[in-house]
C-alpha cells in the first residue's frame, strides 16, 4: 500500500521534481522545474490526510477509462476534471499502477515544456 513517505519519494524521484507548499503547509504540491522560475505542477496531495489521496494529471481519454474501471479514481477535486484524476490510495490499486500514474503525470507536464528545458532534465519522450 502506498504510504505518505513512499508517495513523496515517488514524486521526488523524477529529474527536476521538488515539493512546494503554495496552498499552506498541509498540501504538498509536486512540481518540475528545469531552470530558475516557477515550476509546473504534476501532483498534489495532503500527506497527513486519511485516507491518503493524490491528484495527478492524465490524458483525457485515459482519465475516463481509468475512472470507469476503478472506483477509487475520480475527477480531481478543485482541478479541471478533464485533465486531472483524484486517486484514493487505500490499497485497492497496485503500487505499480500508482507509480505508473505518477510517472505519466510527470511525463505529460514535461512534454509541455520547451525543448531546451526537456533537454536540461534529460527527458526523452517515450
Amino acid at each position: 500500500m502506498v504510504t505518505p513517505d513512499y508517495l513523496r519519494a515517488l514524486c521526488l524521484s523524477h529529474p527536476g521534481a521538488y515539493e512546494d507548499f503554495p496552498f499552506g503547509p498541509e498540501t504538498s504540491v509536486f512540481k518540475v522545474r528545469a531552470r530558475p522560475g516557477p515550476g509546473k505542477v504534476f501532483a498534489l496531495t495532503a500527506l497527513a490526510a486519511r485516507p491518503l489521496s493524490v491528484s495527478l494529471k492524465c490524458e483525457p481519454a485515459l482519465a475516463e477509462q481509468l475512472r470507469a474501471a476503478h472506483p477509487t479514481i475520480t475527477g480531481a477535486w478543485h482541478l479541471n476534471k478533464k485533465h486531472w484524476n483524484g486517486v484514493a490510495l487505500d490499497g485497492t490499486l497496485a503500487d505499480d499502477m500508482v507509480r505508473d500514474m505518477i510517472e505519466d503525470s510527470y511525463d505529460l507536464v514535461v512534454a509541455s515544456l520547451p525543448l531546451r528545458d526537456r533537454q536540461r532534465l534529460g527527458w526523452n519522450q517515450k
